[in-house]
């Protein structure tokens, strides 16, 4: 729910003096002397901090505050409720309008042509909070209900009920107003970047060893980073070639962040290519490929430059490390790299990487940060369960027509099987597969997933499930929530804690038996270690791009390129042996979705303390019933929304503790 709003120009705040806030707070006391008067304040205040002169002169301001203010609880109530119906038609038939618009480019089928790339950037948005701000709805919403700091909300937020976090979370709606040509920039940005990921496949029956074989089968198509990482994965179990087919991926990802991946061998069938030499081929015949050098970096600092000119229009919160992590987290950048140094830095690694060594009978390998061995699946051979998802699931109708006996299968009742599976729309992808969620209560989540003419594989049964979480969390806060400003989690770190939920489920969902024992604290325990860095890595990025704003994206090529070094050295080459690996850099997020990383690891953290919690419900309609109960929490801030589901904080604590008693 944290919006960026938009003005059509480029006019500057500050139209109403302070003088003026004073008189109208003392003439709005004295009408009402039994209202709250800090609330009262901080409402005129917030209003008069986004009032442009063309908005008004200094006397309209006094006269709307006095028109529109609403002491009288019962009137105020009213008006909430009244705007609550008004903001989920808005953003409801808006998140429509982007859906449809950006199906050519998402879904699989017919290549995309140019008008549906650019329509696929087309932002509904960017108008609507301009209109608002015109009609004076904006300033009605932030005249009644202010806008809390993070501080305020953890502070204040224990003694509040759900009204009043309601009331909240309504103050978060108009925060500052930017222009709508920069949300338009930024939708661009945006879709320029999704598109660039989405097509970012590596034909893996071309790639060649240095003796000229070839180890993945003709036809196997991978996307970077997902299907590259899940491939390592699938490695562990007894196939064919498998370290050194993890070795040839491993190389392909260093070409992947270096840049010197030859651009002509993306999604394209026509060469052969030797990543251990980087040498090309077409038609057996030797040839020279220009590298991709800085494509990749060019879409981060598309992102970025657009960020900064946001930057100016958003006081209360001036950089995009600030929005994303205290405003869209709700979480201080400085607190989320102490959780996540505090676990990456543990001698409890050494330990679990020893188990993983004597495992393997090898020296462990960068790659081995995926190291899939606790993971019960991995008894099973990849090739058994690609034979049953591809039998199960030959189309995304096979899968949504499924959706009810799976949920059935976790302890959802009939009825609410029935009601969650209805309100979600499952859709082949075009790239690996993503959850869509609604924005109103008439329309569904979507679940796209990626299935191959044979049918769904394995890998991308698995995502599936992953994001099958997704969309039960998306349909359970918003349909089944008491107010609308309330739906939706914490952060994207809450939803991911459920789609991991799921995801660790998923053979259970294919009729194997559920094994949780020491091995999976330890799987989640490594993923955790691998995530974090990765995060980091992700973090530290935008930080140096920051402190460089006219950087290059060949500077920022090579500057990411040492920051993964940097924290690969401190924290992952004494336990896996090599140095200076850039391996930490190669997931396409950091290119698609800017500093969105951080909220796996801290979705992972949250999904160890649920797991912990759930464990007590031994039943599995218990299970799902607390479930239920826990996701109605809605969009409290996290400390909150934990203390509330589990009774306690955000910590690493209970999985550290939990790895450290499996050494005693």
């Amino acid at each position: 729910m944290f919006m960026t709003v938009s003005i059509a120009g480029n006019a500057e705040p500050g139209a109403i003096s302070g003088a003026t806030v004073d008189a109208v707070v003392k003439e709005l006391s004295a009408l009402n002397p039994a209202g709250d008067m800090s609330l009262m304040r901080k409402g005129v205040e917030q209003t008069a901090s986004l009032w442009h002169s063309e908005d008004g002169s200094e006397d309209d301001f006094r006269c709307f505050v006095k028109e529109n203010y609403m002491a009288d609880s019962l009137a105020r109530h009213q008006l909430f409720l009244k705007l609550c119906t008004a903001y989920e038609v808005l953003l409801g038939t808006s998140n429509q309008v982007a859906v449809q618009l950006s199906l050519p480019t998402i879904l699989a089928g017919p290549e995309p042509t140019n008008i549906d790339y650019i329509m696929s950037a087309f932002s509904p948005y960017s108008h609507l909070w301009n209109d608002l701000y015109e009609n004076k709805v904006a300033f009605i919403t932030i005249l009644n209900f202010p806008n809390y700091t993070l501080a305020e909300k953890n502070r204040l937020g224990e003694g509040w009920d759900r009204i009043e976090w309601a009331y909240a979370r309504m103050g978060d709606m108009f925060t500052s107003r930017v222009p709508s040509q920069l949300n338009k920039d930024a939708g661009q940005a945006n879709a320029d970047a999704e598109n660039y990921i989405a097509s970012y496949n590596i034909m893996m029956g071309h790639l060649l060893g240095e003796d000229g074989r070839r180890l993945f089968p003709e036809g196997m198509t991978l996307l970077s980073h997902w299907n590259l990482r899940d491939e390592i994965k699938a490695n562990y179990a007894d196939v064919p070639y498998a370290h050194e087919k993890q070795e040839m991926i491993y190389r392909v990802m260093e070409h992947i962040v270096n840049g010197t991946i030859p651009k002509g061998v993306i999604n394209n069938a026509g060469y052969d290519w030797a990543p251990f030499s980087n040498r090309t081929w077409k038609d057996g015949e030797e040839v020279r490929l220009v590298p991709e050098d800085t494509c990749r970096y060019e879409r981060i600092l598309a992102h970025f430059r657009v960020m900064l000119k946001i930057d100016e229009y958003e006081p209360q919160q001036p950089t995009g490390i600030i929005r994303n992590f205290e405003g869209g987290m709700e979480v201080a950048p400085q607190e989320i790299e102490t959780l996540f140094v505090n676990l990456i830095s543990s001698p409890l690694v050494r330990k679990v990487a020893d188990v993983i060594k004597r495992d393997l009978g090898r020296d462990l390998r960068p790659y081995d940060i995926w190291y899939d061995g606790f993971k019960s699946r991995s008894s099973v051979s990849e090739e058994e369960l690609t034979g049953l998802t591809r039998s199960k699931y030959p189309d995304p109708e096979a899968f949504e027509k499924d959706m009810p006996r799976m949920l059935g299968e976790l302890g959802f009742t009939e009825s609410e099987a029935c009601f969650i599976a209805d309100k979600i729309t499952v859709q082949g992808a075009r790239g690996s597969g993503h959850a869509w969620g609604a924005a109103g209560r008439w329309e569904n989540s979507l679940l796209r997933t990626r299935i191959g003419a044979d049918g769904m594989d394995y890998k991308g049964y698995n995502i599936a499930v992953h994001e099958f979480g997704h969309n039960v969390e998306q349909t359970i806060d918003l349909y089944d929530i008491d107010y609308y400003t309330l739906h939706g989690v914490p952060n994207t770190g809450f939803t991911e804690a459920l789609a991991f939920v799921f995801q660790k489920r998923d053979l259970q969902l294919l009729g194997y038996e559920r094994k949780m024992d020491d091995n999976t604290t330890l799987d989640i325990f490594w993923g955790l270690y691998e995530i974090m860095g990765v995060s980091l890595v992700d973090m530290r990025m935008w930080q140096w791009l920051y402190a460089h704003p006219d950087a290059s994206a060949a500077q920022l090529r090579d500057a990411t390129v040492a920051i993964a070094k940097e924290v690969w050295n401190q924290y992952y080459s004494p336990v896996l042996g090599e140095k200076d690996s850039p391996i930490l850099a190669c997931y396409s997020h950091m290119v698609n979705s800017p500093m969105y990383l951080p909220n796996y690891p801290f979705g992972h953290i949250v999904e160890f303390q649920l797991e912990e919690h759930l464990a007590k419900y031994a039943d599995k309609k218990d299970f799902a019933s607390e479930l239920m109960r826990i996701y109605r929490l809605g969009r409290l801030t996290p400390n909150q929304w934990m203390q509330q589901a589990v009774g306690a904080d955000v910590s690493t604590d209970p999985i550290l503790n939990a790895v450290a008693a499996i050494f005693e």
